[in-house]
């Protein structure tokens, strides 16, 4: 891993497999930032309690299957410190310190808390750790003292929460905390198959471990141009849900041939859409490869978990020491 000063921190909740919505919105920045930064990249399976605490069964498995999901997708083992959040209870200590001096009316007026409720109306949110949420995040990141976190605009009144309770921290014992600042992220271009947002909860998702044939099955029932009724109509590429895919899938591409096509009603959805899947086939050829490595050598996984364990543990150990000294707790 590169020894760069500033440390970045950025954690992925274990609900469910990744899809290429989350490979194209969050992995390939991940990817660029391990070449650029110090970063420490865990599993958040206290985050993934929130939403999922009555039915907490599959958590663990989730977690081992996202890190295979992250590895096969071409995050670099050695070029981060991986692990999982609920290994380190510093995180925890260090949350409810925060929590402490958190006002209340900070986290009842954060808006991505009302609109994860109004969303997941299905599910009992009104909790103290729903409502608290940005506070443990808060301690995820300020207890590597990272300097940057990438977020989507969604997430940046999460992250002005922890600016907020680093600078009143700060003020009422002593400077321990920087104030993180964002690495604002693109959110994925990629629609779902039906052209809402890709989603797990909305069944339209395409995951990065799925048989080519289950891909194939969704590619073909893709939602196209729903104004283009036959194929002698002619079509416009800006209202199609494939041509986003194609941009970003095979960016290097030449799409002028298709692109005529469609307009010109020579070229059938059906044609893009094999087209589509052949391209999405050679992406996605290598992921699948190196997961039946991953999932044929489990020590591997093991092995650089365990190291991140360590490593986190290390240095949340040496914040902590900090945070109880300032706080008058060392006894």
């Amino acid at each position: 891993m590169n020894e760069i000063q500033e440390t970045v921190v950025s954690g992925m909740r274990p609900t469910g497999p990744l899809h290429l919505g989350h490979y194209f919105g969050v992995i390939e920045n991940w990817k660029r930032l391990q070449k650029e930064y110090r970063c420490f990249f865990f599993v958040a399976d206290w985050h993934a309690l929130t939403s999922e605490y009555a039915s907490p069964q599959r958590i663990k498995g989730f977690s081992r299957e996202l890190l295979i999901d992250w590895f096969s997708a071409g995050l670099d083992p050695e070029g981060a410190v991986f692990f999982v959040q609920s290994q380190i209870k510093e995180h925890a200590e260090l949350s409810l310190l925060f929590s402490m001096l958190t006002p209340l009316g900070w986290l009842e007026r954060n808006p991505t808390y009302k609109d994860v409720k109004q969303e997941l109306v299905s599910k009992d949110l009104n909790t103290f750790g729903f409502l608290g949420y940005p506070v443990l995040m808060s301690a995820d990141i300020l207890i590597y003292k990272a300097k940057r976190v990438p977020v989507g605009e969604d997430q940046l009144p999460h992250l002005e929460i922890c600016r907020e309770i680093a600078r009143r921290f700060n003020y009422l014992y002593s400077p321990v905390f920087p104030e993180p600042q964002a690495i604002l992220t693109e959110a994925s271009r990629l629609a779902g198959l039906d052209g809402r947002k890709m989603s797990k909860s909305y069944g339209n998702a395409i995951y990065l471990g799925e048989e080519m044939e289950e891909v194939r099955k969704k590619v073909f029932s893709m939602l196209t141009n729903t104004q283009r009724k036959t194929l002698k109509d002619p079509g416009d590429p800006a209202m199609c849900n494939l041509f986003p895919y194609f941009e970003i899938v095979d960016p290097h591409g030449e799409y002028e041939d298709i692109v005529e096509g469609c307009k010109k009603a020579t070229w059938g959805c059906k044609d893009c859409k094999k087209l589509l899947f052949s391209k999405l086939e050679e992406f996605l050829e290598p992921i699948h490869q190196k997961r039946k490595e991953l999932e044929g050598d489990p020590s591997l996984i093991e092995e650089v978990t365990t190291q991140g364990r360590e490593r986190a543990r290390e240095i949340a150990s040496q914040t902590m020491e900090e945070v109880r000294k300032a706080v008058n707790l060392n006894y």
